[in-house]
């Protein structure tokens, strides 16, 4: 991580643990947002207007926050305006870098060798880790913003009147529904599978299990009345969320997490779920079985043999 902007130890997944053994996760730092106009957003500063070839999206193929950005992306049919940098699957000692690897790229945007040299080209005395997904302003050669859910927020609104794309997917109507089970899916499932691969004691374990399945359970429920959607039948942010884990599942939190009473595969409305949703124009291109299983498998507090597994077979 940096300290001070100055890197100071090699990769750790653990960003914290409580008293109890519990995997912590660290807040994101830059929470400014692009707007049509450059006023303010929820968080942070102005002067980020919406504008053709002036952003860009760096990613791993491997996060799941990441891939939501990309989701959107997709959907909303911003890949002309927003182009994107791929960062290695395999972690180094220095974190994400940029390169060769099959599927990746290397940063000609900013000519950075790891990403963490983004964070201190935004701030020289950043203190904290370097993480995706980043969207980062050509114009100001700074950090817009690290945390995940703001830019899959910004990415549906802010360049509509660029693009013409009407798709919401945070509608007025429903925000109350979406946050609920945003809330929910993001305790028990999207961050609950990594509090049960990093735990640190039995009980931590297993209460992040028990989470686990219980949200898949009663997921598999909710989608069994044939509703197409997690909240009836138009997408909204909630799927996004919800399919980045999902389709990460078998690959990885199923053997590498422990997350092993069953596979997806073995769920049938939830996997009748990912294949719609994958085979949305788009979707699929921003999935990569051979980066997930490479870089889950190349953490080796969790896997010190390196060793990827061959199967199983992914969800399609």
């Amino acid at each position: 991580m940096l300290v001070n902007g100055q890197w100071q130890e090699k990769w750790q997944p653990v960003q914290a643990r409580d008293d109890v053994g519990r995997f912590v996760r660290q807040s994101s730092q830059f929470r400014n947002w692009v707007t049509i106009d450059g006023t303010p957003g929820p968080a942070g500063v102005g002067g980020f207007k919406a504008e053709p070839d002036r952003y860009h999206l760096y990613v791993a193929l491997i996060c799941p926050w990441a891939s939501r950005t990309l989701m959107v992306r997709k959907l909303k049919q911003l890949d002309s305006l927003i182009p994107v940098s791929i960062v290695e699957p395999v972690l180094t000692e220095h974190g994400w870098r940029f390169g060769d690897y099959p599927g990746a790229s290397f940063d000609r945007i900013s000519d950075a060798t790891y990403l963490h040299e983004l964070y201190t080209r935004a701030d020289p005395t950043y203190s904290g880790r370097a993480t995706v997904p980043v969207l980062w302003d050509q114009q100001k050669r700074t950090i817009v913003n690290n945390e995940s859910a703001d830019i899959v927020r910004m990415l549906n609104s802010a360049f509509d009147h660029l693009t013409g794309n009407t798709l919401n997917l945070y509608p007025d109507e429903m925000t109350h529904d979406i946050e609920a089970l945003n809330e929910q899916i993001y305790t028990t499932l999207n961050n609950g599978v990594y509090q049960a691969g990093f735990a640190s004691s039995q009980q931590a374990y297993d209460e992040a299990y028990d989470n686990v399945f219980g949200m898949l359970d009663s997921l598999e429920a909710r989608l069994a009345d044939g509703r197409r959607f997690v909240l009836g039948e138009n997408m909204t942010e909630t799927d996004i969320r919800l399919f980045v884990t999902l389709v990460r599942f078998d690959l990885a939190y199923h053997g590498l997490f422990k997350c092993n009473r069953n596979l997806l595969a073995q769920m049938p409305q939830l996997c009748a779920y990912v294949h719609r949703i994958r085979t949305l124009p788009g979707i699929a291109e921003t999935v990569s079985e051979e980066h997930i299983k490479s870089g889950y498998y190349s953490i080796r507090a969790l896997n010190p043999s390196g060793i990827v597994p061959n199967g199983p077979v992914p969800l399609m």
